[in-house]
């Protein structure tokens, strides 16, 4: 578990919700529900967050599939924010807004405090403003990262029901520390939904994704190592918060792919789709076994490259509620523009 009183500001009372070190006080798994969805009916969506990638492909994605979601957006890094719209227009709010992670090695305390500030404070800050303004749905965008980093390169790590979040950085715990304050404030009225999703990707987006397709573009040469990974496809993404949407209900969700990933086939296909020539061999193996000890940045990198987390495929699995429509490869494609 992450220590907070290393370089960070402990967290406690927020706007009159206790954060403890359990999960709010409840596990509310969405996977343990039942869904019927009414497609036909109408939802006003309001995204705070304006302008990021989640949001604006679910806002393009929700047009072109389902006109019967109207979706308006809000900056709330802006001053004054809380009153530049009316709130009870709305029947769920999507709070995508947040700090997305970056290097976290070597940062000073006002940069750990932003993190907390964007990430914890206006997630909370927002979920009492919607249930205060009678909006009945919350959905807050959590992460895979408050169950802390992969397993190392040779190592398994499967996230189930079961398994405890236990953040290893500022990043994942200003993430868990929302992930439970929004939680706090849901009852029969207000229904909060916290996703918890891993790696998202698709066309545009930023993170590892882009950097795996130039190296599918640019190297002859890349490892063939046998790992899992959960990963979530945008277009996957978009369909959940749309039943999810549709249907008003609140607790922990895992969406993630039908399939797990493996890097460098993942590599291979990108080449593949995109008219290049790549060898995946095992002959790099042995150096990679090496430098995965190596400590330090170089170490971390052949970790989170080739290392192993996944989410266990029935905690993502919902009755009455199919999203995972686009397999691995056609959504390498669409993501390249090939298809």
């Amino acid at each position: 578990m992450y220590n907070k009183n290393n370089n960070t500001t402990p967290r406690g009372l927020r706007d009159g919700v206790e954060i403890t070190k359990d999960a709010a006080g409840f596990e509310d798994y969405a996977f343990k529900k039942t869904y019927n969805i009414d497609k036909s009916v109408k939802k006003r969506v309001l995204i705070t967050g304006a302008g990021s990638y989640i949001g604006q492909s679910f806002k393009n994605y929700a047009k072109m599939k389902y006109p019967n979601i109207s979706v308006d957006e809000v900056d709330i890094k802006t001053s004054g924010w809380q009153n530049t719209i009316d709130w009870s227009k709305f029947d769920t709010v999507f709070h995508v807004a947040g700090i997305a992670h970056s290097d976290v090695g070597h940062v000073d305390q006002s940069v750990i405090e932003r993190y907390y500030f964007v990430n914890t404070d206006l997630a909370i800050e927002t979920a009492k403003l919607c249930k205060n303004n009678k909006i009945s749905h919350f959905i807050f965008m959590s992460s895979a990262i408050i169950y802390g980093d992969s397993a190392p390169y040779g190592k398994k790590k499967i996230i189930d029901e079961n398994t405890l979040p236990s953040p290893t950085n500022f990043y994942g715990d200003s993430k868990w520390q929302a992930d439970k304050g929004v939680r706090a404030f849901a009852d029969n009225n207000f229904n909060v939904s916290v996703l918890r999703p891993p790696m998202i990707y698709g066309k545009c987006s930023k993170g590892n994704y882009p950097l795996l397709a130039t190296f599918a573009k640019k190297l002859p040469f890349f490892p063939n190592i046998k790992n899992q990974r959960s990963m979530l496809y945008i277009e996957n993404l978009c369909e959940f918060l749309c039943l999810l949407i549709l249907s008003g209900k609140g607790g922990i969700y895992f969406p993630q792919n039908s399939e797990y990933t493996q890097t460098s086939e993942m590599v291979k296909e990108i080449a593949n789709v995109t008219g290049k020539r790549i060898i995946v061999s095992k002959v790099f193996t042995p150096i990679l076994k090496v430098l995965s000890y190596v400590p330090g940045k170089i170490g971390s990198l052949v970790n989170k490259a080739f290392g192993n987390i996944i989410y266990e495929q029935k905690i993502s699995r919902y009755d009455g509620f199919d999203y995972q429509k686009i397999s691995l490869k056609e959504s390498i494609k669409l993501t390249e523009g090939t298809f």
